[in-house]
């Protein structure tokens, strides 16, 4: 699907327009919940974008050709048996092998038409046919085409060959087996995991806000913290917008106790138990203040031009520009993040 071009105005304030080929980054992709289920579970998804390493096949890695622009891996629930499985950058934002096929606009038929079209060139094998040729249902839409459903934040931290290389050999040696588990093994266990093969004990989780459940929340925000600590990591942030089109906009990303405080369906039933369990109660309070003031992606992240159309930013993604000049930015961070580690 083509789409019209547009001059290459202005993309993103304060781009970085060297060279990127010096450097690689390991980042959690933040992405914000959407659907019925993101209704009742707002906490999000959470990916591990490298962009040194590249994917072999669906479930092994290797290190990037020069031209290639890295390799997007999560944890999946229900995906042909695999715990993880790894999708190259634009295919896992827009169902497309290259920028120039990402459409302007998009509706649900158009998404699903992309993404039948993705599956049945490379995705076979975890998502085959159903019944006379069929697109299957099935958790598999979740490897290709995020974009056009939520809007993702991106923040990242430089990684060096030697701990790519590590990395590779490790995850390629490791039992991919299905091991997810909404309380202990979930997308964001995943990424922690991820951040910590790189950085020891750089994510932990919250047993305040987030009743020691690991969100994609508290796991963006552990890592925007220890970047602040460590400035020699060359610490980035931008924000991948959503599609525009006729698909529903996406919801702001929360974490366990922030979604009970800020939705009616859960605080009115909860509200008298906070009377006689002062723990509750006082969690709930510090989920509001710390969703209210504490980390708000929208302001650690710079969304692309607006002029700029999705093929364009898809583009920059491709050339590996698309990232904020890390000059000065963990300077500007919000003062809350200095605040000690939560527990």
């Amino acid at each position: 699907m083509k789409c019209r071009r547009f001059a290459l105005a202005p993309l993103l304030m304060g781009l970085m327009m060297a060279s990127i080929a010096a450097r690689a980054d390991v980042a959690i992709f933040l992405e914000e919940p959407f659907g019925t289920f993101g209704g009742m579970n707002p906490t999000g998804h959470s990916s591990v974008y490298l962009s040194r390493v590249c994917a072999a096949s669906l479930t092994s890695l290797r290190r990037c050709e020069p031209e290639e622009r890295g390799v997007v891996i999560s944890r999946y629930h229900r995906i042909d048996g695999y715990d993880w499985l790894a999708v190259p950058l634009i295919p896992y934002l827009y169902a497309v092998d290259a920028a120039d096929q990402v459409p302007e606009k998009t509706s649900p038929e158009a998404e699903a038409a992309l993404r039948d079209e993705y599956r049945r060139k490379y995705l076979e094998a975890v998502a085959p046919d159903g019944p006379n040729g069929v697109t299957p249902k099935g958790d598999w839409i979740q490897l290709v085409g995020a974009a056009y459903d939520r809007r993702i934040y991106c923040f990242e931290i430089a990684t060096t060959e030697e701990q790519d290389d590590r990395f590779i050999e490790a995850f390629n040696a490791r039992r991919n087996v299905n091991r997810f588990n909404i309380m202990f093994h979930n997308c964001a266990d995943f990424a922690r995991q991820v951040i910590d093969f790189y950085y020891p004990r750089a994510i932990h989780r919250s047993l305040v806000a987030d009743l020691g459940i690991m969100t994609p929340k508290q796991a963006a925000k552990c890592l925007v913290r220890y970047a602040k600590h460590h400035p020699d990591l060359r610490f980035s942030s931008f924000r991948i917008t959503q599609v525009p089109g006729t698909i529903p906009r996406s919801g702001p990303v929360r974490g366990v106790l922030e979604s009970v405080v800020k939705s009616k369906r859960y605080i009115v039933p909860l509200a008298p138990l906070t009377i006689v369990q002062p723990y509750l109660g006082g969690g709930l309070v510090f989920a509001w203040v710390e969703s209210e003031h504490n980390f708000n992606p929208n302001q650690l992240t710079r969304p692309p031009d607006a002029e700029a159309s999705p093929e364009i930013f898809a583009r920059e993604l491709e050339s590996n520009q698309a990232v904020l000049s890390p000059a000065g930015l963990l300077a500007n961070l919000p003062p809350l993040l200095n605040l000690p580690p939560l527990i």
